[in-house]
């Protein structure tokens, strides 16, 4: 038999519908209130007006270290208007990267930022504001048919190949001194060049200096990226733009769609006739004009993917050459490797991703030299509360991943290169892949770097071709032991001095 809601039973549940609502906006209120009496996480003390503007020095991620030596793992500074949050542990990172994932995962929109906000939103994935349909879709589109499993086997040969012909043109060049940052940009940029557009934009004889204009051009984005803007931390400044930021950053984004523009235009040409089936190249242009992408979204994520794949990978591979010519031992330990391991083979990318103390050595390089020493700055997208304290709506949030990879209470002896940390039984860390907060030079959670399994594979392809190839020293026979660490601060974490060597062929 149905049972039927009497005439009584309603007019109790109308009733008690407004006390229900009423305990429940109750309740959303004081939760609201305990969150807004909870206190900001401490920091140094800010000026008047310019908050802790004249505490920053050149290398922010050093004094963003310093002050969480002072005031804790989970620390906050003012810059003018800018409240600016800072995670400098695992677990902190783990706060802000897993259990507040969600909230905290919009990135922060710089001021220096000439685009509009709503086309950088339908057109990117690094730079796009909030993890939207559009930002899921175009992250799944490169998932799956640029960074996949399959994807990244079938490509395999491009890599090898570019990587080959590094090889070949160091050996051309023996006894000269060369530029190891140049070198290695080039031959990153051509392999994923032909990945998206099947040829090479540059060339390794770099006689007109595209390759070091180019990468100046990457360096510069990366450098006016984390650059402090004077109009994020007073927005009435917005329209003025004291700094020239938008005009600089609009410049260097119109130099880098200039290289590759051309060949856009040549291939929505061929995909608008009617044999164009017959012409498809099936590399990722094609997979991107397939999906009715316009020239702007094709040149912006372009731009991105880049960006992102050349600088991390180059200054990687920069910092890991200059550690293990500092020390000897380890790069003995290399080349003994790779003796044992490959021996008369060719190097590729399955054989050198099994050298377990070469890839010892590219943890070590990460942990001391993360390439995005920051990561991406996120931004809360409301009002949170992280380690019991008030992280407020749009304050900007940094992971120092630095910071964590130097900290004595997680690394032991940390300052030193010392790649036998992780061959360790009792090593925490297992990985680089997001799962442990102690290395985290590709971030974790949303938004971390889909290119990851591409990037690991590169570096270690590189890497192994340039110590099996060759032996390596300074010029004029300089020390090793005496060689310039110096950080040169931005987006990307790189060597202040570039790496220059002389190369000669390893002795049979």
């Amino acid at each position: 038999m149905e049972h039927s809601i009497s005439v009584n039973e309603t007019l109790l549940l109308l009733l008690l519908l407004p006390l229900l609502l009423l305990l429940l906006s109750i309740k959303h209120v004081n939760s609201k209130k305990k969150e807004e009496l909870l206190p900001l996480p401490p920091g140094p003390k800010p000026w008047p007006i310019l908050g802790n503007i004249p505490h920053m020095t050149r290398n922010v991620h050093i004094t963003m270290s310093e002050f969480a030596k002072s005031y804790g793992p989970l620390i906050s500074v003012k810059l003018g208007a800018q409240l600016i949050v800072v995670a400098s542990s695992p677990s902190a990172a783990a706060e802000i990267l897993k259990t507040h994932d969600r909230v905290l995962s919009a990135r922060y929109a710089s001021k220096a930022n000439p685009f509009k906000l709503s086309d950088v939103n339908r057109m990117a994935i690094v730079w796009a504001t909030t993890c939207n349909d559009s930002w899921k879709s175009l992250r799944a589109l490169c998932r799956t048919e640029l960074f996949s499993g399959r994807a990244i086997e079938l490509q395999a040969a491009v890599r090898e190949r570019k990587v080959c012909e590094m090889v070949e043109f160091l050996a051309a060049r023996e006894g000269r001194v060369v530029d190891i940052g140049e070198i290695v940009f080039t031959t990153v940029f051509n392999s994923l060049c032909n990945l998206f557009f099947s040829d090479d934009l540059l060339v390794l004889e770099d006689r007109k200096g595209k390759a070091s204009g180019l990468k100046s051009h990457i360096s510069k984005m990366m450098e006016l990226a984390a650059t402090l803007n004077i109009a994020d931390f007073f927005p009435v400044l917005a329209r003025v733009d004291p700094q020239g930021l938008k005009k600089k950053v609009a410049k260097v984004v119109s130099q880098m769609f200039s290289v590759w523009e051309r060949y856009i235009k040549e291939r929505r040409e061929t995909h608008e006739s009617e044999f164009h089936v017959d012409a498809l190249k099936g590399d990722f242009l094609d997979v991107f004009l397939s999906n009715g992408f316009d020239d702007h979204k094709i040149n912006w994520l372009f731009f991105e993917l880049l960006t992102a794949g050349t600088d991390t990978i180059t200054t990687t591979v920069e910092w890991a050459m200059a550690e293990l010519l500092r020390n000897g031992k380890a790069m003995t330990k290399v080349r003994e490797e790779l003796k044992r391991e490959i021996g008369e083979n060719s190097v590729n990318e399955v054989n050198a991703s099994q050298l377990i103390f070469l890839n010892a050595c590219i943890k070590e390089t990460f942990r001391l030299h993360p390439p995005v020493p920051f990561l991406i700055p996120h931004c809360a997208m409301e009002t949170c509360e992280v380690m019991n304290y008030r992280i407020p709506k749009d304050s900007q949030v940094l992971v120092n991943v630095w910071a964590i990879g130097r900290d004595p209470s997680v690394w032991e002896d940390p300052l030193s290169f010392r790649p036998e940390r992780f061959l360790d039984k009792g090593s925490a860390v297992a990985d680089f892949k997001g799962c442990d907060f102690e290395l985290l030079p590709f971030g974790s959670g949303r938004r971390a770097c889909p290119g990851l399994p591409m990037a690991t594979k590169q570096l270690s392809l590189i890497l192994a071709s340039l110590i099996e190839g060759f032996d390596w020293t300074l010029p004029d026979g300089d020390d090793p032991a005496k060689l310039d660490m110096e950080e040169k601060f931005g987006l990307t974490l790189q060597k202040d001095q570039p790496l220059l060597l002389i190369a000669r062929k390893q002795k049979m």
